[in-house]
């Protein structure tokens, strides 16, 4: 009994030493966007281009024919924010666009 007790004290005590590890490391002076999500943080950083090339076009407008759609306009103002429309999604029936047909 005296053993697992010893055997528990020890993991705690090395829990203790590698979160103050943890927290050491973590108290730096680089920016940490989302705490006040109604700006951004002064430093943080930020993507300064994309380059939407003729590759890039052709990716995101996969599966679709021409005259393509007038709502796939939003691509014009797209970013490097995460959007559904630029990568594949789900398989089978679901795969419209057929992204998943396409050899890689």
């Amino acid at each position: 009994m005296k053993k697992a007790i010893t055997i528990i004290i020890i993991g705690l005590l090395q829990s203790i030493v590698l979160f103050g590890a943890n927290l050491a490391y973590a108290e730096t002076s680089y920016p940490i966007a989302g705490t006040q999500p109604d700006r951004r943080p002064v430093g943080a950083p930020f993507i300064q281009n994309l380059k939407k090339d003729k590759d890039w076009y052709a990716k995101a407008l996969t599966g679709l024919e021409q005259p393509y759609p007038f709502s796939f306009r939003f691509l014009e103002d797209q970013g490097r924010w995460y959007t559904p429309f630029t990568r594949p999604g789900m398989l089978d029936r679901y795969d419209v666009r057929q992204w998943h047909a396409i050899k890689k």
